[in-house]
């Protein structure tokens, strides 16, 4: 069972893993067309790391001696659910998520990447892909959550030069937050 506090938010960890190229993985949902970030909810008592660490175990099939921990965001980011996807009838209640994201560098082989250590793997693929890509191979609600963790985060992705510039297809209020931010 996961945690869901007071307001609703189900707890979670977002994995961007980058490789030796500044290039983050993204999978693709089993069974379904849309691509995302490995992510999972913290168990009550569990703490964000170990959650962190197990689900990069559950998802992607990686330990923590294939990664290094570059960082991670201050604080929780949070998206609310849009209302048909939210489910009235559980309790509690799960209204979005508060999560809180991991940088990691891989460091073992690509190889190692794998999809079938759990009974019903959430992902059957994987690609690399550029810095900013995620944000548009996400589901709309997350997109904006992907936009504030990649940019907090690119700041240790990218120590020397910062992050890549946004892509022109970003809509204005997020490029307007990635200069003001």
């Amino acid at each position: 069972m996961d945690f869901i506090d007071e307001q609703g938010f189900r707890a979670n960890v977002g994995i961007v893993l980058i490789d030796g190229e500044s290039r983050v993985l993204i999978a693709g949902r089993r069974g379904r067309g849309g691509w995302q970030f490995p992510q999972g909810g913290i168990r009550p008592g569990e703490e964000v790391e170990a959650a962190m660490f197990r689900e990069l175990r559950e998802e992607v099939g990686l330990t923590p001696a294939d990664v290094d921990v570059v960082g991670a965001t201050e604080g929780w980011l949070k998206y609310r659910l849009p209302e048909r996807y939210i489910r009235r009838e559980r309790t509690p209640l799960c209204i979005g998520q508060k999560q809180r994201w991991f940088l990691l560098e891989l460091t073992s082989a690509v190889e190692r990447v794998r999809f079938d250590l759990t009974p019903d793997p959430e992902f059957d693929r994987c690609r690399w892909v550029d810095y900013w890509r995620p944000v548009k191979e996400v589901v709309y609600f997350k997109r904006p959550v992907y936009v504030r963790a990649l940019h907090e985060l690119g700041r240790l992705a990218f120590p020397h030069d910062g992050p890549p510039a946004p892509p022109t297809w970003w809509p204005r209020r997020w490029q307007r937050a990635f200069h003001d931010g």
